[in-house]
């Protein structure tokens, strides 16, 4: 039998409650990228539809980012690989410029797709929604591809890691 999980009311604000729950939810790594070029590592990267093909994230409305992403007719998603930790930390960086030293061609519409990542998608923004301190950006997927299947960059309580399957235990 196990324990029950601590139900004790806790009196720290909602957003920290929030912050601090979010920390034991591992998520993968993406960087999505617009034209100008701008880009940003997001771990808020999910599937919506597969009927329309729809994908969303989310980023800070006060990023410095923001501006250039409510104005995009087309973004990239760049899922991150394992290894990749230091093209997630570019650009997650602030104040600095995110694509110094990183290889990148320009696609369709202009926007940045990177090299070497296990895999990528464009879309077309369908719905930019200022959201409480956020914009939650809903796109119709465009175009995807990669060139390598790779164990993925995982974050999880503030750091980095990767994905190991667990042995099969059916059967």
């Amino acid at each position: 039998m196990t324990a029950a999980p601590d139900l004790a009311p806790s009196w720290a604000p909602p957003s920290e409650l929030l912050r601090r729950t979010l920390r034991r939810h591992a998520s993968g790594v993406t960087v999505v990228t617009v034209p100008g070029p701008a880009g940003f590592t997001a771990t808020s990267f999910t599937s919506v539809s597969l009927e329309p093909a729809l994908v969303s994230f989310c980023l800070s409305s006060t990023a410095s980012t923001a501006p250039a992403v409510g104005t995009a007719e087309v973004f990239a998603v760049h899922v991150l690989g394992a290894g990749q930790e230091d093209l997630a930390r570019a650009f997650a960086r602030s104040g600095a410029d995110r694509f110094a030293g990183v290889d990148w061609t320009p696609a369709a519409g202009g926007v940045p797709l990177l090299a070497g990542v296990p895999a990528w998608l464009t879309a077309r923004p369908e719905l930019i929604r200022e959201v409480g301190d956020h914009l939650l950006v809903v796109g119709r997927v465009l175009d995807a591809g990669g060139p390598a299947d790779a164990a993925p960059l995982i974050h999880h309580d503030g750091g980095f890691g990767t994905f190991a399957a667990l042995p099969d235990r059916e059967g």
